[in-house]
């Protein structure tokens, strides 16, 4: 694959990443049950096609997912890939989660990430989602920039801020990387946060580029009902009426445009995203090593300008 360097860093990333949300299993906003044995096929195989880059969290199953991509790591003879970790969301022996960005909690944070990932350094870390209170966010980033100092984290960014958020951290320490959603249902980056962003040097590392799966084309009226009780998409709105029945017109759209080249809806959607020159690169999960073929091919498809406006026909 082609690379592309991710904003201030030296990092030269492939336009897909790993994204290991799913990979941490049952817990309050997971995806349900996952097998550990599925999830570290499915990293072996995004890095034998070439992805070098993994995006997790410590908050995605509760500590488990970092778990699992170290394990899937300890058994990959292949170049080592980047590894990507978030802090910001803590939980209790209870398994109640909040969040916090206060400067030890930050450093605990960290500490507990290095661990689990069985590493000396992280190479990046991001605040998962800033606080209601300013300045805890910043001093959650600059907590953060001391890490990086003592090399601990090799760069640093966010995810999930708002255009005042990233405008007041930047003169505390360079934001490597912005982590916002982006896909054809959720496109409000758009209009202020990427155009900042590609002005000011910031990485762009688009989440959820097939809306969650709704883009996939594996997502039917029956499939949306009789998901688990455990998986977080049961409660989100885009998977229920009156919004479900447009994004599956979006889907067939997706589908029309795919076909003509071989390429599945998912591999359309994620091209659709990578087509903004603002955005370094996308990350995208998989359960198991098959849909792994299904959709790292969307790195080098590329979309004309009509096949552009007909996805995006009645879009939001």
């Amino acid at each position: 694959m082609n690379k592309r360097r991710l904003g201030n860093s030296d990092m030269e990333i492939t336009p897909i990443g790993f994204g290991a949300w799913a990979v941490g299993g049952d817990w309050l906003y997971g995806w349900g049950a996952q097998d550990d044995a599925d999830s570290i096929a499915a990293i072996h195989r995004s890095l034998e096609l070439g992805v070098n880059w993994i995006d997790t969290a410590a908050i995605y199953g509760l500590g488990h997912s970092e778990e699992v991509v170290a394990r899937a790591l300890q058994s990959w003879s292949g170049p080592r890939p980047y590894i990507f970790t978030k802090c910001g969301m803590v939980w209790d022996e209870s398994r109640n989660i909040d969040y916090c960005l206060r400067a030890e909690s930050v450093r605990r944070e960290c500490e507990a990430s290095l661990r689990r990932l069985r590493v000396d350094r992280i190479d990046l870390y991001q605040i998962h989602w800033s606080s209601d209170d300013l300045d805890e966010t910043l001093e959650g980033w600059a907590t953060m920039a001391e890490l990086q100092k003592e090399g601990k984290l090799r760069w640093i960014g966010v995810s999930n801020f708002s255009l005042d958020e990233l405008k007041a951290a930047q003169p505390i320490a360079p934001i490597t990387s912005l982590q916002p959603p982006y896909n054809l249902i959720k496109r409000e980056v758009e209009t202020e946060i990427l155009p900042w962003c590609r002005e000011n040097g910031i990485g762009s590392i688009a989440y959820s580029p097939m809306g969650s799966g709704l883009l996939t084309g594996a997502m039917t009226r029956e499939r949306a009902v009789a998901l688990p009780a455990t998986d977080w998409r049961k409660r989100n709105p885009e998977f229920q009426e009156p919004k479900f029945s447009r994004n599956l017109e979006l889907v067939e759209r997706l589908k029309a445009v795919g076909a003509r080249h071989g390429r599945s809806p998912g591999e359309t959607a994620i091209a659709w995203v990578l087509r903004n020159d603002a955005v370094t690169g996308a990350i995208v999960g998989a359960r198991n090593a098959r849909q792994v073929d299904g959709i790292v091919g969307a790195a080098d498809f590329r979309l004309t300008p009509a096949e552009i406006a007909e996805i995006e026909r009645d879009a939001q």
